[in-house]
């Protein structure tokens, strides 16, 4: 697999740490509420490159942290009059609910920054014994960026274009060396949730978290560290500087980074109206069809959000749904007889769709280009499978069509067959095959827009109706 690292700006090999293992770090949202549509983004592609990496036989473990303590949560808290804690909770459950509907699955481990506060304070200590950080007159502690000579090296920022401020969200400057520097550790200020260390109540930053959390459980060097582009910097510019600083080796291997989401041929952002959560987004869409929309272009590519892009995805998607369930259909009266030599022949070619979806994949993850080659599977599909084709076959059909659509986690839901359909749609469509029988093809027509009208999809094929819920 050739993967784009952000740290060389180049496509390179993927080489493991340790053979048959990888460890994957993903940042996580921040759970102050609903995640947006643009967190939905990584969260979604990094889910793939995981899946990817398992179908190529690696044992994954992929770690994807909450910040579940930080500026915009007390204030969120506070708002609410609610603790810090009861907010978090809420919005981790709340997190899961989306990400089901988004078919991300759950990470191998989901740390939480406030249960691993010993390991930050460790962290802290470490630099400061060894001189990378030190501890301001009002109990903050600061990581000294002039005592990393490597910082910088991931974005290619240089120390000296850093803005005052610009070192932590929300952060008001006090006693720092330089401007440069950014909190490790912050005093506790009146009200606010503090934990005792080495420098008095405080809590963590923000950037020392993911250092901490991924180094407790990948190592001090592990694979691959992902995440939106915004993350660049300074988050992940700082996390290397904290966690090389500290263990004086590698922090990670590889950087993979995706592009930006814009609304309408707009930056998304509260102010122009167009923030969207994945919460709102599932009200007017379902949520694969939003899936798909974001597997259809490049990661690192920028991309578009507008309600006809999510309509073709969700086009696509039925035309997916409707060659699997087709297959699923004919499996149904299927004999066991051996196979024809047309259909060793597709054998065949089910071996190269799946040989260019890998290609595909293994392309620095070019989704767009693996789900051409589903498609290709799927003309194949249709062309060659009918009524008289063996067991064997549809079987193998299948298991090539769902090992590659499981990777990207797309046609995911199952099958209804009739009995999961509503008494009235079952009377209408017996009702129409007794129309279509006797040739009343106005009546035939006129149930069809019925049965579409209440959300179900009707089709003709040599051995029957099917249906299938509009999706």
């Amino acid at each position: 697999m050739q993967v784009f690292n952000s740290m060389t700006r180049r496509k390179e090999e993927f080489k493991p740490i340790h053979e048959g293992k990888v460890g994957i770090y993903a940042c996580g949202p921040t759970v102050y509420n609903y995640f947006h549509i643009g967190n939905a983004r990584p969260f979604i592609t990094f889910d793939v490159l995981r899946r990817q990496l398992e179908r190529e036989g690696y044992d994954v473990t992929f770690v994807q942290n909450f910040t579940d303590i930080d500026d915009k949560m007390i204030r969120r808290a506070n708002e609410e009059g609610i603790t810090v804690k009861e907010l978090a909770d809420h919005f981790i459950e709340e997190y899961y609910v989306d990400a089901k509907a988004l078919g991300i699955r759950p990470a191998t481990v989901h740390p939480r920054a406030t249960e691993h506060i010993p390991q930050i304070i460790e962290l802290v200590q470490k630099l400061i014994d060894n001189g990378h950080a030190y501890v301001g007159k009002t109990g903050d502690v600061y990581y000294r960026v002039s005592a990393f000579p490597g910082y910088g090296k991931l974005s290619g920022q240089a120390v000296e274009d850093r803005e005052v401020g610009a070192s932590e969200r929300l952060d008001v400057e006090t006693d720092k060396e330089n401007p440069a520097d950014f909190v490790l550790w912050k005093a506790q200020k009146p009200g606010e949730p503090a934990w005792e260390s080495p420098w008095g109540m405080g809590r963590p930053g923000w950037h020392i978290e993911c250092s901490a959390m991924s180094m407790t459980y990948l190592g001090d060097t592990f694979d691959i560290h992902c995440g939106g582009k915004d993350l660049l910097f300074p988050h992940h510019e700082n996390e290397i500087a904290q966690s090389e600083g500290a263990t004086g080796k590698p922090y990670v291997h590889y950087w993979m980074h995706n592009g930006f989401i814009n609304v309408d041929n707009q930056k998304m952002s509260k102010s122009l109206g167009n923030f969207f959560t994945v919460r709102d987004i599932s009200k007017e869409f379902d949520l694969e069809a939003v899936r798909m929309f974001m597997l259809s272009a490049h990661y690192r590519s920028p991309i578009n959000f507008s309600r006809d892009q999510i309509a073709q995805a969700n086009a696509s998607l039925q035309r997916l749904y409707t060659a699997r369930d087709q297959v699923l259909f004919l499996l149904k009266n299927a004999e066991d007889k051996p196979m024809s030599d047309e259909e060793n022949a597709l054998l065949v070619r089910l071996k190269e769709h799946e040989k260019h979806f890998d290609d595909a994949m293994d392309d620095d993850l070019n989704t767009a280009d693996a789900i051409g080659a589903i498609f290709e599977e799927v003309k194949d599909l249709n062309s060659s499978l009918n009524a008289n084709s063996s067991r064997e076959v549809l079987q193998k059909a299948l298991a090539s069509f769902k090992g590659m659509t499981d990777v990207l986690g797309i046609v995911q839901k199952n099958p209804e067959g009739d009995d999961s359909l509503p008494e009235e749609i079952r009377a209408m469509a017996q009702e129409r095959a007794q129309a279509r029988k006797e040739k009343n093809w106005k009546r035939s027509d006129e149930l069809r827009d019925a049965i579409k009208a209440a959300g179900y999809i009707i089709e003709d094929t040599a051995q029957g109706q099917k249906i299938r819920k509009n999706l």
